[in-house]
């Protein structure tokens, strides 16, 4: 695991987590859900690590954006399964317990992130920062 970046580090276990339960679901015959369950879940930590090299702040703002709204997706098919009954409340339930981690993570990171630029704004009326 990545150290020193919470949300890296995050991300980078749930993408693991994410795996497994793929393949739980395509034992279970369940191609679609695990389809999108992969791609939305490792999808997060794939935004992170592009926010991470942005190359200003507006474009570490857009790629926490997209892997706030990518673990949003993730939490939804979670849910689905769960309610579903199409995995276990017990096999379930860590892994959805560490999604919603990670969009309050995520959330704080955008909201502070536009609140800075708004700040910017304020410091500096004529700034060209979106």
């Amino acid at each position: 695991m990545l150290k020193g970046n919470l949300i890296r580090d995050e991300a980078f276990s749930f993408a693991l987590q994410i795996m497994g339960l793929a393949k739980t679901l395509r034992q279970e015959k369940e191609y679609e859900l695990s389809s999108q369950l992969w791609r939305a879940g490792t999808s997060i930590g794939a935004n992170v690590e592009e926010a991470q090299a942005g190359q200003s702040r507006a474009d570490f703002l857009v790629k926490m954006t997209i892997a706030s709204k990518e673990a949003r997706e993730a939490l939804y098919w979670l849910k689905l399964a769960d309610k579903g009954k199409i995995i276990s409340a017990e096999e379930i339930a860590p892994v959805r317990e560490q999604c919603e981690r990670i969009v309050r993570i995520l959330t704080a990171i955008v909201k502070t992130g536009r609140e800075s630029k708004d700040q910017s704004k304020i410091k500096n009326p004529k700034s060209k920062i979106l």
